[in-house]
Formats: C-alpha cells, structure tokens, sequence
C-alpha cells in the first residue's frame, strides 16, 4: 500500500514524525470523518489519538459522559464495540492511562498534535501490536 492509500491524500504527520496513516473506515471515524485523525481549528477536543477501543476504556468513557456504545443514526454514528478503531480526544485519553484502562494507539495513525497533551513515551507505552492504521 503506498503512502498515498494509507493517507488518504492527507497532509498530517503522525507523532513519529511520518505521513499520518487512516484510523478506521468502518466504522469511519475522525473529526472529519474521512477516516483519518487529523485535526483542525474547530476541533476543539482534539480527537487525534486513534485507538483500538476496549470493553472498559467505552466503560470507562461511558461513566465519563461520552457513550461510544450506544448508536447515534442522527449524527450517523453506528456505535462502537471493542476492536474499533476510533480517534479519540487527547485529553480523554490520557485521562484512561491515568486511570489505568487506557486502549491501544496505532502510532502511526494517530496525529502529531497529540503530542500536545500525550507525551510520545506514553503513546510508545501502549502501542497496538500491529501498529498500523486502515
């Protein structure tokens, strides 16, 4: 797969430093919903950490006041189950390691501007086994 397909003709960097890699199409998941967790002006929340959502990080967003689980059609949201990827808030995130049920990152899918909020050696800590997006 060339870089081109694994980006979707996007521009981001991930925080490795390279072209910012597709989280998940299916569900497609982003702030723009293009798959990818790259990020702009108006997300104000950051969602540029993609993850491999587990059973009690949804839990633990759940108890938190973002449900994942439940779907939403009206915003076109199917709901997540563990297994997806999804490009998840900084912030949020770093709250799950600090509480110990943080998921999976794909490094290379997840966007330099986490970097922001995560330091990289946490992103490292608790990267996905595959490592890759898509």
């Amino acid at each position: 797969m060339s870089a081109m397909d694994r980006t979707g003709g996007r521009t981001g960097r991930n925080v490795l430093g390279g072209p910012l890699d597709v989280c998940g199409m299916v569900p497609r998941t982003g702030f723009f919903r293009n798959g990818c967790c790259d990020t702009g002006p108006h997300d104000l929340g950051r969602h540029v950490v993609c993850a491999v959502v587990t059973r009690e990080f949804l839990e633990f967003s759940r108890a938190r006041g973002n449900d994942l689980v439940t779907p939403r059609p009206e915003f076109d949201f199917p709901g997540l189950q563990p297994g997806d990827r999804w490009c998840l808030c900084a912030g949020r995130w770093l709250e799950a390691m600090e509480a110990g049920v943080a998921p999976p990152v794909v490094i290379q899918a997840t966007h330099e501007a986490a970097l922001r909020v995560v330091p990289l050696e946490d992103l490292l800590r608790h990267a996905h086994a595959d490592g890759q997006g898509g």
